[in-house]
């Protein structure tokens, strides 16, 4: 029983250090690309900035009542372990986000060349979105929402963030610059390439990269679609 305990701790531990991984970079993408060379947003915080300019609501606040409902549903249907995960990725990208802000001395400036910026958005936002979803966490509703639809539909994950981020921005620009969200739609693009790509490869160091069906099997971590559903 006590072996048992220990490896359920261990593999907890894995998939935090995992996740803190994965919103470590993705925050530092947000950050250092995207908001320093004008980018950009999908999913809920596209869909708040959409609301602050409609009918002047604040992000801080849109973005909470969307994330809500989101998590309740997904309580339910995948149980506390993957919220817990998913409030720990929420939790630790907002932080990690606030420390850049405040203290990064790194300026990021590609505005002469925004196909570089959204390159190097998708790749990094992708990378990091996927690590965080292949260990079972999420970064906020969207994502969530994009789990869901994934596991219900059999769908790519990737794709699925694909779809819903080219529809917020679609209706984004309604207030955005329309060369600005064409780079952005690219850089979503590849993060939704890149994220399908994190989710389903297993890497053998140094060299053997292998196709996986099964992502959790890969990495010995259960994914949030094989947690049991709690009482």
């Amino acid at each position: 029983m006590r072996k048992r305990t220990n490896d359920n701790w261990k593999v907890a531990a894995k998939q935090v250090a995992a996740i803190l991984i994965g919103t470590f970079i993705l925050a530092f993408a947000y950050y250092h690309i995207n908001f320093h060379n004008n980018l950009s947003e999908g999913g809920f915080v596209g869909l708040a900035l959409l609301g602050k300019y409609l009918f002047g609501w604040s992000p801080a606040w849109s973005t909470l009542v969307l994330d809500i409902p989101v998590i309740m549903i997904a309580w339910w249907l995948k149980g506390h372990r993957f919220m817990i995960m998913t409030m720990i990725g929420a939790g630790a990208f907002s932080l990690f986000y606030a420390g850049f802000e405040q203290l990064s001395p790194f300026v990021v400036d590609l505005h002469g060349s925004l196909l570089a910026a959204a390159v190097v958005s998708g790749i990094l936002t992708g990378l990091g979105a996927g690590i965080v979803l292949r260990y079972g966490g999420a970064t906020g509703g969207d994502d969530v929402l994009s789990r869901l639809i994934s596991d219900w539909k059999g769908w790519k994950i990737g794709n699925v963030f694909i779809v819903g981020d080219a529809i917020v921005l679609g209706l984004c620009l309604i207030f955005l610059p329309f060369k600005e969200t064409m780079f952005t739609m690219l850089a979503v693009w590849l993060a939704g390439k890149m994220i399908t790509w994190t989710v389903t490869v297993e890497l053998r160091m140094p060299f053997t990269v292998r196709k996986v069906k099964d992502a959790a099997t890969a990495v010995k971590v259960p994914a949030a679609s094989t947690l049991p559903r709690s009482s």
